[in-house]
């Protein structure tokens, strides 16, 4: 049940958040198609599609963004209403055509219509009869403007003499509402009773979550049963079905976590790795050597190089202080994760070094002890992280919008209450995203989460399943205690430490058990887990499937309206920045 009433926004306890007047956001617009006079569109190649509208005043109004993309369903619905063509000097601009011969040529015709017949034959009384002749000369002059504005105003005069006035005919039916919400937002049924003061809204059923449990983490002796006489991992599927299952041992990670990076090739022989860690020692301390021998005078003409090292220096000196293997004074683990920061910034200079590296790289000097493989496993692992470090920072801005898109699907209520309190944008998220939930877990609990994200499994995108596991599990008590945009903030900060992995993994295995059973499932969301190319009928289609079988087809959404052509948005600015405080806090570990 969704109350139509909205959730009441908290206001902010920093007296800096803007007030609008009737909670409507200043990024709102409302105009009326006759005012449209050219559509800009986005460059090919962007990671979402937006449209700019320019109206014949010349107001240029804010961007609308299409994240999920279905840009061009507005502008064939746009199309019928208004004649749209390309601009010639801009391929991108479609230009508004209000002028049309053969719409106005019909219009010429009305006259001649039953409807006209009507009016001669006296069934509308002689007020009506007046106003309707006027609209008829006003059609003819300018069919458009007319047409829009008033031609629904003719047609309900004409309909009332007809039907007489009983108002239960003048709304229309709640199946064709329902019809029509259907057709508009993918993805929603809505119950056609009526009960004042609610709708009552029922999201995709995702079937009954799966009860999920874990293995024991995979042993030494289980990894050794698996490698032939020469060195290849047999049965790789297997094996990593194992390791999502219960993670590795100790003693394994050292040599497993090089497969699970793609630093060794798992069809690899042990004489092949050899020679790879050969070639690879060699090309490491070549690239080390580059930046050792610049000298202090020509650092000092290399700013990006005097930047990247201060960063890192910076960096290192708070990274895992607490542990064992990174504490004290001239700590060899220290120096060794500075050099290895420092080679990698000769290794993508474009990049160089980001607040935050540092944190992906601890783990896996601690577990490789050895800073050639320990290098090349962080190259590895950066080629799947490099996104979340670029300038533009395009990786973390997908990953919020799909993390979104998730959540919605999951608990569209919670959502919206997010959206309430400012917070519907998930930056809270950020740190869990930016270095995969580095500071949320104490130390040992993050090499079994990486390790299992590693193996690709259960479907592309696991770990935002892991961030929606997670808010499920705080939902109640944010929405319970009516938290605000700093309380939410605070409250997800204070996570840090105190969340179980086990049952963590648990809950987001079984929701992608729950999504991957589901046969109505949105084609965006087939798109983020990976599941587009699914062969499992639809519900519209006769197969005779099992209802069990564990992947979906996503039909793609579609969006009909047959709404009066004025065109209205709502949103909020999307380069909003939010400083999110980092915990200091690293439970204590010694090496084995």
């Amino acid at each position: 049940m969704v109350n139509t009433v909205p959730f009441k926004k908290k206001p902010h306890t920093n007296g800096d958040a803007p007030s609008h007047r009737n909670g409507k956001s200043k990024w709102s617009f409302l105009f009326s198609l006759t005012d449209l006079k050219s559509i800009k569109q986005n460059k090919e190649g962007m990671g979402w599609s937006y449209l700019v509208f320019c109206l014949k005043d010349d107001v240029v109004l804010p961007a609308l963004h299409f994240h999920q993309g279905d840009s061009k369903l507005l502008i064939d619905s746009l199309e019928k209403y208004v004649v749209l063509c390309e601009s010639p000097q801009d391929k991108r601009t479609l230009l508004v055509n209000c002028q049309n011969k053969s719409l106005s040529q019909s219009f010429e015709n009305l006259l001649d219509e039953p409807a006209y017949g009507l009016i001669q034959a006296g069934l509308l009384d002689r007020r009506k009869l007046l106003w309707a002749m006027h609209q008829w000369k006003k059609i003819k002059k300018d069919p458009y403007t007319a047409t829009m504005v008033g031609f629904s105003k003719v047609t309900n005069y004409i309909f009332d003499s007809l039907r007489g006035s009983d108002p239960s005919t003048h709304q229309r039916p709640p199946s064709e509402m329902a019809d029509f919400l259907s057709d508009a937002i993918p993805g929603l049924k809505i119950n056609q009773q009526e009960e004042p003061g609610f709708e009552v809204i029922t999201r995709i059923d995702l079937g009954e979550r799966p009860v999920v449990q874990r293995r024991e983490p995979v042993s030494l002796e289980e990894w050794t049963k698996n490698i032939d006489s020469e060195g290849r991992i047999l049965n790789v599927d297997n094996m990593k079905q194992m390791i999502f299952r219960g993670g590795l041992s100790h003693a394994l990670r050292k040599q497993a976590w090089k497969f699970l990076l793609g630093y060794f090739p798992w069809d690899s022989t042990k004489e092949e790795r050899t020679q790879l860690q050969k070639q690879k020692t060699d090309e490491y301390f070549r690239m080390k050597l580059q930046w050792k021998s610049v000298s202090e005078e020509q650092e000092k003409r290399n700013s990006r190089l005097r930047d990247y090292r201060s960063l890192i220096e910076k960096d290192v000196n708070r990274t895992d202080r607490t542990n064992k293997f990174y504490e004290g004074q001239d700590n060899p683990g220290l120096i060794l994760l500075h050099d290895i920061l420092m080679t990698y910034c000769m290794y993508d200079f474009d990049l160089g070094y980001v607040q935050g590296m540092s944190d992906l790289l601890s783990p896996l000097l601690y577990v490789m002890e050895n800073e050639v493989d320990a290098f090349w496993c962080f190259a590895s692992y950066m080629d799947q992280m490099h996104q979340n470090f670029e300038e533009q920072m395009q990786g973390m801005k997908t990953q919020l919008i799909q993390l979104s898109t998730l959540l919605r699907l999951l608990d569209s209520g919670f959502c919206s209450y997010l959206e309430s309190q400012d917070s519907g944008y998930l930056y809270f998220c950020f740190r869990w995203l930016l270095i995969r939930f580095k500071r949320e877990f104490s130390f040992l609990d993050i090499l079994r989460l990486w390790e299992v994200m590693w193996t690709e499994l259960p479907c592309k995108n696991f770990h935002l399943l892991l961030c929606c596991a997670i808010l499920e599990s705080e939902k109640q008590q944010i929405m319970e205690k009516h938290y605000g945009f700093n309380e939410i903030l605070k409250h997800i900060n204070e996570l840090s430490m105190k969340i179980d992995v086990e049952d963590v993994l648990c809950k987001a295995e079984a929701i992608s058990l729950q999504m991957v059973k589901c046969k109505e499932l949105p084609q965006a969301v087939c798109e983020i887990l990976g599941l587009q190319d699914s062969e499992v009928a639809t519900p519209d289609s006769d197969t005779g499937e099992d209802e069990s079988v564990a992947m979906t087809s996503c039909p793609a959404s579609t969006f009909q309206s047959d709404a009066l052509p004025i065109l209205a948005t709502s949103g909020a600015r999307d380069d909003n920045t939010t400083q999110i405080s980092v915990s200091p806090n690293v439970s204590r570990l010694t090496p084995a």
